[in-house]
């Protein structure tokens, strides 16, 4: 029996503008507004797939 698959729960920079359509000067400007949650591991800056779905759930509600 094969194991579900993991869901990630932080993402490469590329791959969280990938996910929300945006371009990483977009996503950079979203860290820095606080929109999006970034941590650093290591060297590395990831992003959290839960801040990425939250940005997503408040834009899509209306104003």
């Amino acid at each position: 029996m094969k194991a579900p698959p993991i869901e990630p729960i932080c993402v490469k920079i590329n791959d969280a503008a990938h996910m929300i359509g945006v371009g990483r000067t977009k996503l950079y400007e979203l860290i820095a507004s606080g929109e999006i949650q970034a941590v650093k591991i290591g060297k590395a800056t990831r992003i959290t797939t839960a801040s990425l779905q939250e940005l997503v759930r408040q834009q899509h509600e209306p104003l």
